[in-house]
């Protein structure tokens, strides 16, 4: 079974915190999507920041992060601030 590390973007370290958020395959993660995958995240590690959910978007979609659009990086980071509480909703 592929492991979350062989996924573009995703390193020991972002495996090791979705392993302990339960997302532990390519699978799961896809299943999970990167927002609801960045929202558990943020849960259990607050401190996880707007560059990860593109990591995880870029993740799912099987691209680098830095080749999201422009228009997916402003859905990423509006959703990312609503979970902040600064204004938006979480889809």
């Amino acid at each position: 079974m592929p492991d979350l590390t062989s996924m573009r973007n995703i390193g020991a370290e972002m495996a090791r915190k979705l392993a302990a958020v339960g997302i532990r395959t390519p699978e799961e993660l896809k299943e999970a999507g990167a927002k609801g995958a960045f929202f558990r995240l943020k849960t259990l590690y607050p401190s996880v920041c707007l560059v990860h959910l593109y990591a995880l978007e870029g993740a799912v979609r099987g691209v680098e992060f830095n080749a999201l659009s422009p228009e997916d990086k402003a859905d990423l980071k509006e959703f990312s601030g609503a979970l902040k509480g600064k204004g938006g909703s979480p889809r």
